[in-house]
């Protein structure tokens, strides 16, 4: 199996600390190809962030493939482009978010998120309605640090995060918890075994669903939704209309 690990920020570090733990779990025949954004910010946190990361991104999927990748996991708690980047690939691709909150489901009745800061907890919620999880969702917290700051100093992030999971146990009721950032991916193990409570990083879970998918031997579906972007062929009159592919280009005449 070839599986691209992809983060759409530009920060190589993250990128290594994801490869560093989707390596602890990965079968002994799976290669892991790495990339880290390119042209995209330094962070993904707001709307903006992760519209600039999506071009480059959706580039690097389909360069990954054209060299034999056939899986994708985007390494960013906000699924960036996620449905576009299921267009433009033949394999499947992973949202670690998606990947998060479904395993949270099936382990759990009632799970929080846990993420980096408020901003990013309005997203987080659309993305649990997304994924039909509002019934099992009982709160996304944040413990309000940056995202770079996470490895700046892991040892505040961790105490940050112990505090936040032992609230959410405590307070929301929560059996589980999905850490809401692929930067919190290392301190996963360390954050359950200090709590009892199980603690889910999308990194892991996402990289053993692509896994799963690719040994099931299934692909994206190329039906409809998320079938290859439509190719769009502009007619040679300046301003004339634009054709939605080669076919209807044909039929008027281009």
């Amino acid at each position: 199996m070839h599986i691209l690990l992809i983060n759409p920020n530009a920060t190589v570090s993250m990128t290594e600390q994801a490869a560093r733990s989707a390596l602890q779990v990965v079968l002994p025949t799976t290669r892991l190809a790495v990339a880290t954004g390119q042209g995209a910010p330094q962070s993904i946190e707001g709307f903006t962030d992760e519209a600039m990361s999506v071009p480059g991104m959706l580039a690097q999927i389909r360069s990954a493939e054209a060299q034999g990748a056939q899986a994708t996991v985007i390494v960013c708690f906000d699924d960036p482009g996620l449905d576009a980047a299921r267009e433009v690939a033949a394999g499947p691709v992973i949202g670690i978010c998606q990947a998060g909150i479904q395993a949270a489901m099936i382990l759990a009745k009632r799970f929080s998120i846990i993420t980096t800061l408020p901003r990013s907890v309005p997203a987080i919620e659309e993305l649990v309605q997304r994924y039909g999880a509002h019934r099992h969702c009982r709160k996304v917290r944040c413990i309000n640090l940056p995202v770079l700051e996470l490895e700046a100093d892991m040892g505040n992030a961790y105490d940050l995060l112990l505090s936040e999971i032992c609230r959410a146990r405590d307070e929301d009721g929560a059996e589980a918890v999905v850490l809401g950032c692929a930067g919190m991916s290392e301190l996963a193990p360390a954050l359950f075994e200090a709590t009892g409570v199980v603690v889910i990083d999308g990194v892991i879970v996402g990289v053993k669903i692509a896994e799963a998918l690719l040994g099931a031997g299934l692909r994206t579906s190329k039906i409809n939704a998320y079938d290859f972007p439509r190719q769009k062929i502009e007619s040679g009159r300046r301003g004339g209309p634009v054709t939605n592919d080669v076919q209807t280009a044909r039929e008027v005449g281009n």
